[in-house]
């Protein structure tokens, strides 16, 4: 048994892939569609990343593709010479063969596949339905331009568009199912217009903070509210148009400067806790920084709404005076506490207890347990 037949026989007995999945996975291999260049994590490189190809490395390169895990195949959006941003990749199998499971398909569905990256999950799409009934959209051209040669040379033919994935395909709508495989931090309407009432949308969906949900929308019919679920703990890369800012460093000198309330670790204790906080603190990022020369005595959590308030924590010490400093309009580290108090007076909520309704005018809303439970 070759490594992605025991990759396959694992996903089999964790549950993660569905019988109904199986011979797609069969028929379509991840090698097939991995480009020849992939970049590796390597903290010592000044990019974060080393560069493997397939023949030069051919068994590094194939060690990566063959696992459960991630393999990055453009930094940067292709440009050369930037800071080594992760900007596409072919998806782990195992988040893969769990977001196909929640599309819920059946035989004759219609799939609009946004985000073709590699073409991989085209693939396994046109796999499972037929080429005829998958439409898949990539922004990049170049990316694109790969991803069909790849389709074809394995046997598959979906229709390939080149596009904002945002504005989905209208030519091929009514569909009855969207798939994503970049996160996004707003629905698009037009995914909704787009999708039969009662259809079905699975996409990555997060927050500046978290990056961390799976959130499956059933379509309304039309004029209604569509709700949905999270559904799962995942982390994608976002759509190239909603992108968070990056976090900035101080723009102003702090104006204020006091102890923390709270320890920052608890900030980020685990995803469910990071996930509501996100929710509760529109817009903010966060991003660790430390001195060199003393990393354990300065190293903080910075924070940046993108809109001229920031914040900064230390991790040593923090209870005492002036570890915390804040300026602008908001108090993000004030948020963040609070924002962690809200978490815990309502249970410590996992993230699979947060849902979404999209209005008719698109306006999204978060709520707890229940639509009427407003998050925000």
């Amino acid at each position: 048994m070759d490594a992605y037949a025991r990759l396959t026989a694992g996903l089999i007995s964790t549950g993660a892939l569905g019988e109904g999945w199986r011979g797609a996975f069969a028929r379509a291999p991840r090698s097939a569609f991995v480009p020849d260049t992939v970049w590796a994590p390597e903290d010592a490189s000044p990019t974060g990343y080393r560069r493997i190809t397939r023949g030069d490395a051919g068994a590094a390169w194939r060690e990566l593709v063959d696992a459960d895990g991630v393999v990055v195949t453009q930094l940067d959006d292709g440009v050369e010479g930037g800071p080594g941003m992760a900007t596409s990749s072919a998806s782990m199998p195992s988040l893969v063969a769990t977001m196909l499971r929640h599309l819920d398909v059946a035989d004759g569905h219609t799939v609009l596949d946004i985000g073709t990256g590699t073409g991989w999950t085209s693939a396994l799409l046109a796999a499972r339905l037929g080429d005829e009934n998958v439409t898949t959209v990539e922004v990049d051209p170049r990316i694109a331009a790969e991803a069909a040669k790849r389709l074809k040379a394995a046997g598959f033919a979906p229709r390939c568009v080149v596009g904002d994935g945002l504005a989905g395909w209208s030519s091929g709508a009514p569909y009855d199912r969207i798939h994503s495989t970049a996160a996004v931090r707003r629905v698009p309407r037009a995914w909704i217009e787009q999708t039969r009432p009662g259809g079905i949308i699975v996409s990555p969906w997060g927050t500046p903070y978290a990056n961390a949900g799976l959130l499956r929308l059933v379509a309304g019919d039309r004029g209604v509210e569509s709700y949905g679920r999270f559904v799962d703990d995942v982390s994608f890369m976002w759509m190239r148009t909603q992108r968070p800012p990056r976090v900035t460093g101080p723009g102003t000198a702090p104006v204020h400067r006091t102890a923390s309330v709270m320890d920052p670790d608890l900030a980020l204790e685990n995803v469910d806790v990071a996930f509501a906080i996100g929710l509760r603190v529109p817009g903010v990022r966060y991003v660790h920084t430390w001195d060199d020369a003393d990393p354990q005595a300065t190293y903080r959590m910075r924070l940046s709404d993108g809109e001229g308030s920031w914040a900064s924590v230390a991790y040593q010490g923090w209870d005492s005076e002036d570890t915390v400093h804040q300026a602008g309009p908001r108090r993000l580290w004030d948020e963040i506490t609070a924002a962690r108090r809200w978490w815990l007076n309502h249970g410590s909520p996992e993230l699979t207890r947060f849902g979404l309704t999209v209005a008719t005018d698109g306006k999204q809303s978060l709520w707890l347990d229940n639509a009427a439970h407003v998050v925000g």
